[in-house]
């Protein structure tokens, strides 16, 4: 999976990042297991790589949860 610069993650709809944020969680979670197993075959920046895509998509949509409550 590529990485997504932060720019096209802020053009993205809410459900489009829930859809990108699944993806990555999924994909955590598997190079976890491997990572533990000892199976790695990627580097393990990868890891580290993919929670940082993770943080930045949460905070994305937590910005526009508090775009909303301000408008309110």
């Amino acid at each position: 999976m590529s990485r997504v610069k932060l720019s096209l993650l802020r053009e993205m709809n809410n459900n489009d990042l829930l859809d990108r944020l699944t993806e990555l969680k999924a994909e955590l979670s598997k190079l976890k297991s491997e990572a533990a197993k000892g199976t790695l075959k990627k580097q393990t920046g990868s890891i580290r790589y993919i929670r940082r895509d993770v943080a930045r998509i949460l905070t994305i949509i937590n910005e526009g949860k508090m775009d909303r409550n301000d408008n309110s």
